[in-house]
């Protein structure tokens, strides 16, 4: 229940509306939701792993990031590993706003920002439509991925904050 109204706007009346195949995956959907997801014409799949990711996103033309209320107000900024993962496979990427205060990506390039429910409308008709900005976009998103987002470049900058705390040796100290 604590984002039934942005996914009203941003997902379940956009893909009503175009009359999209669309599928959800999520936890804690309260039965009033997967009604309405149902009456969208929307599949409801439940849990989804992580590692089940890229398999999913290869067989959707894009997918969907609406983050969950407490994301966007009280740890703004922090997006969940979604938009990562779905980025990294080559997946175009709507989201409903939120704020990158890290300018972790580039919005318009990497993937873009849909302000309102008939601006996501627009973009999932632009996309599903093969308008060319889906091509410079998925580019775009991949080579953000790997210019800055690979886990060994998580690694290093993980050793360099332990660095600066004075932790020194890491490497000494971990069994192989």
């Amino acid at each position: 229940d604590e984002r039934t109204k942005e996914l009203l706007e941003f997902l379940i009346e956009p893909v009503k509306t175009l009359r999209l195949a669309c599928t959800v995956y999520g936890v804690r959907y309260p039965d009033h939701a997967k009604r309405a997801l149902e009456d969208a014409g929307i599949h409801y799949a439940g849990w989804l792993p992580n590692f089940k990711a890229p398999e999913i996103f290869s067989k959707h033309r894009f997918t969907a990031h609406i983050p969950r209320g407490p994301y966007v107000t009280s740890l703004p900024g922090i997006p969940t590993i979604r938009p990562f993962e779905a980025l990294a496979c080559g997946i175009p990427l709507l989201s409903s706003p939120w704020n990158d205060a890290e300018n972790l990506f580039t919005p318009g390039e990497d993937f873009i920002i849909a302000e309102n429910g008939s601006d996501m409308k627009t973009w999932m008709q632009k996309i599903v439509s093969g308008d060319d900005f889906v091509n410079d976009l998925t580019r775009h998103g991949l080579q953000t991925i790997w210019a800055r987002h690979t886990c060994s470049q998580r690694v290093d900058e993980l050793y360099l904050i332990c660095e600066q705390l004075g932790m020194k040796n890491l490497t000494k100290n971990i069994p192989v």
